[in-house]
């Protein structure tokens, strides 16, 4: 790997890593290319039950799936959604809606009625997939759109969901659609971007089968590997990362529907687990467990963390107590999602970044406020551009233009720099977004929630720090009357997901802002690693 950017005149850094060719092929190909290789080789394994997909029956159900959707009247452009922990039959349910040229819009499965109500109607989606224990607050939320019918994972006694198992009894039979890979969206997964509330990301064929490319020449995973599937499906890092580009590679997944410290361990243990992709605060616990020794983890070579940063101390004790090696990576949503990834080679990582940005890929580091250009060891923020930066918001091309900019560089909002050998860091951020263990809180989304309280005059939310969460969030409150904070806290807890709720709160005479009245967030953010005030 040879470097190539540092001495940039130009100011624009390159990857390091070689390009790579990026086929002009949809999806499901690109991911089933290896499939009646690979045979009975296990594509997909349930650690709950044991049910293992080989990759011979994975390719079968897409088409079989593919084929019943497609005499049911799901045609190309369509949406389906999938609310739904992890489990095999995503991927299947995901790769048969990519063959007919389809849009998967992923939904977490914590959402309330309400939430999963919005993003069914912003999709405009035609069909949802659910699971028997979300199936009461999917019908909720799919009664007042227009979802054709709703289809269920595992089960077979609900009068009012067609069984998925129904779909696997297609004839295989597929329609010819045309694909244009670089123009037809495949995924749309829910982004708050910079700022303000979650938008459609559109994500074409071409964006996750470049990204998946990419990962390749910054040396990754292959066929003799074994993942843990703990990600969320539903989440960029979980769906592309581990989901798709595990199966384009010949690997093994472990799928988990819901994350436990002591099981996670155990999957582990008893599935050979080669190769871990998790976020900060599974690091953290790793690193933490009283217990780590009872463990066999002799097979796990490498730990890979995204989503959050991971500071280099507790990259280093997961490691030394694991004995593993250990990378970050890091990119976003709109970005299908990684821009950086460390190198493989256990010697040439640097605890702490995030790597040099993968093949094909350019960043830049501007100031924030000018917009001037930054050389290395320079702080400010990073943009990107490359084949796997998305094609913009659905139905928000305001959105779009305020992060994707005619030169195509998108802005990611985050505060970062580069070192000599093109390795980058992230240490702080400029755009509003909360990241909970990882996941996105959009602090506008909480604002609009904690105003609808009628005790409530103004709210700002801001990310607070949390040595577990990485990020909580804090909610400034001017109060027109009386309510205590507990009470606030269990009014906004009652209408979002969890990982959303308000932990933490303080009380203030105003909320600080601009003379155009946006909230001086930076202000608040200082003033809580200060110490400032009651929290």
């Amino acid at each position: 790997m040879e470097s190539s950017c540092s001495n940039s005149s130009s100011m624009i850094f390159r990857s390091p890593y070689p390009d790579v060719e990026i086929p002009d092929i949809s999806l499901t190909p690109f991911v089933l290319q290896q499939a009646s290789v690979l045979g009975e080789k296990p594509a997909l394994i349930d650690e709950a039950s044991g049910r293992t997909l080989t990759y011979r029956q994975l390719e079968r159900e897409v088409r079989s799936v593919a084929s019943s959707l497609a005499r049911r009247g799901f045609n190309k452009g369509d949406v389906l959604a999938l609310l739904s922990p992890n489990l095999p039959e995503y991927a299947v349910a995901f790769l048969a809606v990519s063959l007919l040229g389809g849009v998967n819009t992923t939904i977490n499965p914590l959402c309330t009625a309400g939430e999963i109500e919005k993003q069914l109607r912003d999709s405009s989606a035609k069909y949802l997939v659910t699971t028997p224990a979300l199936l009461e607050k999917a019908f909720e939320a799919a009664a007042s759109r227009k979802v054709q019918d709703v289809f269920l994972f595992g089960g077979t006694t609900a009068e009012t969901a067609t069984p998925f198992g129904n779909l696997l009894e297609g004839n295989g039979q597929i329609p010819e659609v045309k694909i244009n890979p670089r123009e037809d969206v495949v995924a749309l997964p829910y982004s708050s971007g910079t700022t303000g509330l979650p938008k459609g990301v559109m994500l074409t064929h071409r964006n996750l089968v470049a990204n998946m490319r990419q990962m390749d020449a910054a040396g990754h995973i292959g066929p003799e590997d074994t993942l843990a599937g703990v990600l969320p499906f539903f989440h960029i890092y979980g769906m592309v990362v581990v989901l798709n580009h595990a199966l384009y590679k010949g690997a093994t997944i472990v799928c988990m529907a819901r994350f436990d410290l002591d099981q996670f361990l155990r999957v582990l243990q008893d599935y050979g687990v080669t190769y871990a992709h998790l976020v900060p605060p599974i690091v953290l616990a790793l690193a933490n467990h009283p217990d780590i020794e009872k463990y066999r983890l002799s097979k796990l070579r490498m730990i890979m963390s995204g989503a959050a940063p991971l500071s280099p101390e507790i990259a280093a004790r997961c490691a030394q107590r694991l004995g593993c090696a250990i990378k970050q990576g890091y990119g976003m949503t709109e970005t299908s999602p990684v821009t950086h990834l460390s190198p493989e080679d256990p010697h040439r990582i640097k605890l702490g970044s995030v790597g040099p940005c993968v093949s094909n890929t350019e960043c830049k580091i501007v100031d924030p406020a000018t917009g001037v250009e930054l050389g290395a060891n320079q702080k400010g923020e990073i943009l990107v551009r490359g084949p796997q930066v998305t094609k913009g918001y659905l139905n928000r091309p305001d959105a779009t233009a305020q992060v994707i900019d005619a030169q195509g560089w998108l802005r990611t909002g985050d505060i970062g720099y580069a070192d000599e050998d093109c390795f980058f860091y992230i240490v702080d951020r400029v755009k509003e977004l909360i990241k909970y263990k990882g996941l996105q809180v959009a602090p506008a989304e909480l604002e609009a929630v904690l105003l609808s309280h009628p005790s409530i005059a103004d709210a700002a939310v801001i990310p607070s720090l949390d040595q577990e969460a990485g990020e909580v969030p804090k909610a400034f409150l001017v109060l027109k009357s009386q309510a205590s904070a507990e009470e606030i806290m269990q009014f906004v807890a009652s209408r979002v997901a969890p990982y959303k709720k308000i932990r933490r709160i303080e009380f203030v005479e105003q909320i600080p802002k601009s003379p155009s009245g946006k909230i001086l967030r930076r202000v608040l953010v200082e003033r809580d690693r200060a110490g400032i005030g009651k929290k």
